[in-house]
């Protein structure tokens, strides 16, 4: 289920030896991420549970079911940008009925990140899945 851009993804992470180099592949997404709009870095679109500072501001086009989802990101640690830019990848141009579908945690898992990442970067990053699972229900 998951988009040719994330399966690109995939392939990277395989390709790169060691969990150092995918780190600074990681924070080199982050660095490449377009950057959100300080207007937007504001209560209504911050995730709580993360230990960094995060925000994610849906971008939704279309009604229902049918509607295409899409969000920006920011952070003010580059790891967690680059893991929004990861989450990016996974789940922008989906219908928000295909984001509900998607288990984040077995596509992550191809990815190496489950078992390299301190348990507050896990638990952010599952905050931020449940952040955008829960606006694509809504919409």
């Amino acid at each position: 289920m998951a988009s040719p851009a994330f399966e690109e993804l995939v392939e990277t992470f395989a390709f790169l030896d060691d969990w150092e180099d995918r780190y600074r592949h990681v924070i080199d997404l982050g660095k490449a991420f377009p950057p959100l709009d300080p207007a937007f870095q504001v209560a209504a679109f911050k995730v709580q549970g993360c230990a960094s500072q995060v925000w994610l501001r849906p971008v939704l086009t279309g009604a229902g079911a049918g509607a295409l989802f899409d969000f920006e990101g920011s952070s003010d640690a580059m790891i967690v940008r680059g893991l929004i830019a990861i989450l990016h990848t996974l789940y922008a141009g989906r219908t928000v009925a295909e984001v509900g579908q998607i288990d984040a945690v077995a596509e992550l898992g191809r990815l190496g990140l489950n078992e390299h990442l301190s348990s507050q970067r896990s638990n952010g990053l599952r905050a931020m899945v449940e952040r955008i699972r829960q606006v694509a229900a809504a919409a």
